[in-house]
């Protein structure tokens, strides 16, 4: 955003020497970055989905943890959640290339703030379902391990509720490194399209 800063303030002077920028320059600049940003975001999910998917899909083919979640009764249940979490994400990935190809093909400010706003609202939603994936696998471990695991339930039996809040919160704490894993990874993208909406605003308005 600085080059597109730099014309703004050339294009509110009034010496002769500059050129003057239209809004339709601007407007120019916004798209073009507002479609890069989403390609971005398309390619980022594609190679999450790889190397996060693919984690899930061995540790299925790995005899000694598949008899460890066998022993507690929760490889069938993972095994289900991996499947549809497979699914899920592979229509959002769908939704993002989607996406691109609407913002490409945009050619009013009206039409690129709506493409802007309808992306980033797929990306929070995406957020979104996978830190409710993530605490529900959490819980389910938890509770399973807590209820199968001899060393685990004597401790449930002894401090209960002790342990009840230290399992919640051991939860509460994975759901929070995926939170700040998708900030990092979506976060500075998101602010650039909100940034170019608000850029655009000023020219529709």
């Amino acid at each position: 955003m600085d080059e597109l800063e730099l014309l703004k303030k050339d294009w509110k002077k009034n010496d002769a020497q500059f050129k003057q920028v239209s809004e339709n320059e601007i407007y120019g600049m916004l798209h073009k970055s507002s479609s890069s940003i989403v390609k971005w975001i398309f390619i980022i999910s594609i190679i999450e989905f790889l190397v996060l998917r693919l984690l899930d899909l061995s540790m299925f083919f790995d005899d000694n943890f598949k008899n460890k979640l066998k022993q507690i009764h929760i490889f069938e249940c993972l095994e289900l959640i991996t499947i549809i979490n497979i699914i899920v994400s592979g229509c959002f990935i769908f939704l993002f290339y989607k996406n691109i190809k609407q913002i490409s093909a945009t050619s009013s400010v009206n039409d690129l703030m709506k493409d802007i706003i309808k992306t980033r609202k797929t990306v929070k939603y995406y957020v979104l379902y996978n830190l409710i994936i993530a605490g529900i696998i959490g819980v389910i471990v938890f509770y399973f391990q807590s209820k199968y695991d001899s060393n685990l339930s004597n401790l449930l039996n002894k401090y209960e509720y002790v342990f009840i809040i230290c399992g919640a919160l051991l939860v509460l704490f994975l759901v929070f490194i995926f939170y700040l894993f998708y900030k990092l990874l979506y976060g500075i993208l998101l602010r650039r399209l909100k940034r170019n909406y608000n850029e655009l605003q000023k020219i529709e308005y």
